[in-house]
């Protein structure tokens, strides 16, 4: 029988079998488990490349054989280059070169490091075989499937190495599955109403699209905010958060595309991201450099601050419009009174000091105290609203809300 569906010989089987190669997937998973080694510092390359091959022979599986069941068992898709035979050999022949890597990480590794090298490796092929059908029907799973494979990736990589594992690949591992469970969100909606209409279970099907959209975002400036607090505990270095800022950026452009585009823009934004964390990982360019130090401004220093983000709220507001930014100056102001008398009490009682300020003070607490009190919320504000913008006509011009009745 034939492994090819279009046509035969060994250039056009060859064909079919490098058509399963998607490196836009595939090397996101090969670079991880090459991250994974260069964490632990000086590395035996060989056990990288055979750590980095079982990676390969992983994701290899998990797209033949979301091949073979979307196009031989569930017809979903309208072509494949292999026969079903193809599909299931392809599979014997991806699962043979995982074992063969596996074996080599085994041989290579020292004794007392195989349970751990190869038991957090063993799971990367598991997780490729069991893709379809059993995983990307359940809402979970079809979302944690990918990113968890990365972090395993990362962890077997850095366990081959050393033996063990520490707090920074598992810093790092966390934060990649939980960045790229947003990405994959993403990805998944792009095929919506055909997931639906076979009542195919991801997040965008289950939650709907708009609820699947904010979980992503959710996700992607959860995973990216925590590389921060993780660098100020010493977790990372201190040129990681470098890496969010890049990909941070890409991402609030793509949260607001479509599901294609988005998703294009995602994928090769976490490329970004796993470079950048690489060189602040295995470099450290800014390691012994200081925080800069704004307190130059002396006295001014509190208020410059203020400055800086009473602007940022301030454009928020204007951005929503007249109508939002009345709203909000309304909050503010109701919420002054409250912020005077805690903030006045905590000064009076010897809670915290400001030494970085002017001096000038009016009715009983700092100026910088009194702007303080409405920098903050209006901020608060401002966000919020850019992050849940109302639906109810609310333009520059001021109009009013409009309720639609059934």
């Amino acid at each position: 029988m034939s492994l090819a569906r279009h046509g035969s010989g060994p250039v056009v089987v060859a064909r079919a079998y490098a058509s399963q190669v998607h490196p836009v997937f595939m090397l996101p998973p090969v670079a991880t488990a090459l991250f994974g080694a260069a964490l632990s510092g000086a590395f035996d390359p060989r056990l990288a490349l055979a750590h980095a091959g079982a990676a390969f022979f992983a994701v290899y599986t998990a797209h033949v054989k979301d091949g073979y069941v979307d196009f031989h068992r569930r017809g979903e898709d309208d072509d494949h280059p292999m026969t079903a035979r193809g599909c299931r050999l392809g599979l014997a022949g991806a699962t043979v070169g995982f074992l063969a890597c596996l074996a080599g990480v085994a041989l290579l590794v020292p004794r007392s490091a195989v349970p751990l090298a190869v038991g957090l490796a063993a799971p990367m092929w598991a997780i490729g075989f069991l893709h379809a059908p059993q995983f990307d029907t359940n809402p979970v799973t079809t979302t944690l499937g990918y990113p968890v494979g990365i972090g395993l990736c990362l962890l077997s990589g850095y366990a081959a190495q050393t033996g063990t594992l520490a707090r920074r690949p598992l810093a790092v591992a966390g934060v990649l599955v939980v960045t790229l469970a947003g990405v994959k969100v993403i990805d998944d909606a792009q095929d919506y109403a055909y997931d639906r209409s076979i009542d195919k279970r991801t997040v965008a099907v289950a939650a709907g699209p708009a609820r699947a959209r904010r979980f992503a975002a959710a996700a992607l400036g959860v995973g990216l905010f925590a590389v921060v607090p993780l660098t100020v505990a010493g977790v990372l270095p201190p040129s990681a958060p470098v890496a969010s800022l890049a990909f941070g950026t890409v991402a609030a452009v793509a949260v607001r595309r479509d599901p294609e585009t988005a998703t294009m823009l995602l994928v090769r934004g976490a490329y970004l991201f796993l470079a950048g964390l690489l060189v602040a990982v295995f470099f450290s360019p800014l390691a012994g450099a200081p925080l800069p130090d704004i307190t130059v401004l002396g006295p001014y220093t509190y208020l410059a601050t203020e400055a800086v983000f009473g602007a940022a709220a301030l454009s928020l507001l204007v951005r929503r419009g007249r109508e939002t930014l009345r709203r909000a100056a309304v909050t503010v102001a109701a919420l002054y009174p409250v912020a005077y008398v805690w903030d006045w009490y905590t000064l009076e009682v010897g809670v915290f000091s400001i030494p970085m300020r002017t001096g000038v003070e009016f009715v009983g607490i700092p100026l910088e105290e009194h702007l303080f009190m409405v920098v903050v919320p209006a901020l608060v504000l401002g966000i919020h609203e850019t992050l849940h913008p109302r639906e109810d006509g609310d333009e520059a011009t001021g109009s009013e809300v409009r309720t639609e009745r059934p």
